[in-house]
């Protein structure tokens, strides 16, 4: 699989690193690339949410009950860590590395409590950046022990 399909698949929500970079080592791309290539494709991420969130939310998507939900459950996931810790709380939030966080859920978590953008864009590059390297280090690592139980070289 190209590391390119790979790239791309940073870009999804809810998906993110947790499943692009432990795929691009399965597939033999070098660690440290797999970790540069999917963090900077999830960091593209960032800008591009938020404008969206700020042109439809409101206007379109907030009518779909589905929706509405996932982003209460942001509320409800992120919001003590915001207000306990604040941007480093929003940090600590995106690089969870777990479903419903990442970069999509920390750019909406932001913007749902009107943090600063500036502050916030670099809040969760950080945290994107964070759980990229606790998912490179957890795949590695993964794929050590996979190849020792199995006796592969």
């Amino acid at each position: 699989m190209s590391l390119w399909w790979i790239a791309l698949l940073s870009l999804v929500p809810w998906v993110e690193l947790r499943g692009s970079v432990p795929l691009a080592i399965a597939k033999g791309h070098p660690p440290l690339f797999s970790f540069l290539v999917c963090t900077f494709t999830n960091l593209l991420v960032i800008a591009p949410a938020w404008v969206a969130l700020d042109l439809c939310y409101h206007r379109f998507l907030s009518r779909f009950r589905w929706v509405r939900g996932k982003v209460e459950g942001v509320r409800a996931k992120g919001t003590p860590y915001v207000q306990r810790y604040e941007l480093v709380g929003l940090m600590l939030f995106v690089s969870l590395p777990l479903p419903g966080t990442g970069a999509y859920a920390g750019t909406l978590l932001a913007w749902l409590l009107g943090l600063p953008k500036a502050k916030a864009w670099v809040a969760v590059a950080a945290g994107v950046v964070v759980a990229g390297l606790l998912v490179t280090a957890a795949s590695v690592g993964a794929a050590a022990g996979l190849r020792l139980f199995l006796r592969v070289p």
